[in-house]
């Protein structure tokens, strides 16, 4: 079955119906993995989720920063709309309690051994093996389908501690080094640190910073890993790993990679968002 990821949307459903177009894709036939990020900063986030939830079964999207980020505004008086968000067509809409509540029901992490790739939004922790990372993804998805839980837990989301894996982390702590991990993770220590500030490129990085798919004695190398957040490293396939956010919001392209046939990635140039630099 012809399966296709997509890299970060945020909100430039323009590129995305293109992108469709461009792979002649049909959910009657093919299916659609998305990295997150389906929303913010883009001009049509609203229209962004009702597509992607109207391809059913066809598509699977993890969820991105910018997901938790909209659920947070909504679900927690401690999270409040940032002067750069595009989040008003949802937070407007009449069928925004229906779109938010489908997106609560996301899951963090997809793994389809057939296929032989797992997709997340960002990264994994060196010390996390697939039964780990799949189990600690699973104790985030049940939090956010959880109504109370979930805005017990964008209440106390943000933080960038611990910084650093144990299997003895519980409650509140344990949720927010998971969240941190799989929506926001780039970089770590030699030690196993996260290294959460550090938002640029390879090459500028400071020399004591490991990109997490190369982070010394990383228990995931055996996986093929599909992901995206990290618009500065723009298109990497190598390490293990298939990161697709080629930075369509901030002027560049869409990415779509086929995952089931090795062929060159298809890109479409962004059109609609109007920006012109990087971040998170």
């Amino acid at each position: 079955m012809p399966t296709y990821a997509i890299g970060d949307i945020q909100g430039c459903c323009d590129e995305f119906e293109l992108l469709l177009d461009t792979l002649q894709f049909s959910p009657d036939r093919d299916r659609l993995w998305i990295v997150g990020d389906l929303v913010n900063r883009g001009p049509r986030s609203a229209d962004v989720l009702r597509k992607v939830k109207a391809l059913g079964d066809a598509a699977i999207t993890v969820l991105g920063n910018h997901d938790l980020h909209l659920l947070a505004v909504v679900l927690s008086p401690n999270e409040k709309i940032k002067q750069k968000d595009t989040l008003d067509d949802i937070l407007q809409a009449p069928d925004r309690d229906e779109l938010l509540t489908w997106l609560r029901h996301r899951p963090m992490l997809h793994h389809d051994a057939s296929l032989g790739y797992t997709m997340i939004h960002a990264g994994l922790p060196p010390q996390w093996d697939l039964r780990t990372a799949q189990s600690c993804a699973r104790e985030l998805e049940t939090a956010l389908r959880d109504i109370q839980t979930a805005k017990d837990l964008f209440a106390h989301m943000y933080g960038d501690q611990p910084n650093r894996w144990s299997p003895d982390l519980a409650g509140l702590d344990r949720l927010r080094f998971t969240t941190n991990c799989l929506t926001r993770l780039r970089f770590c220590r030699d030690d196993g640190q996260l290294e959460l500030k550090y938002k640029g490129t390879l090459q500028d990085a400071p020399s004591d910073l490991y990109p997490w798919f190369r982070a010394p004695h990383r228990k995931s190398r055996d996986l093929r890993i599909v992901c995206g957040h990290w618009s500065a490293l723009g298109y990497h396939d190598g390490d293990g790993v298939l990161s697709i956010d080629t930075g369509c919001v901030w002027g560049s392209q869409l990415c779509a990679v086929r995952l089931d046939r090795q062929q060159p990635p298809v890109m479409v140039p962004c059109s609609s968002s109007g920006l012109t630099h990087g971040g998170e």
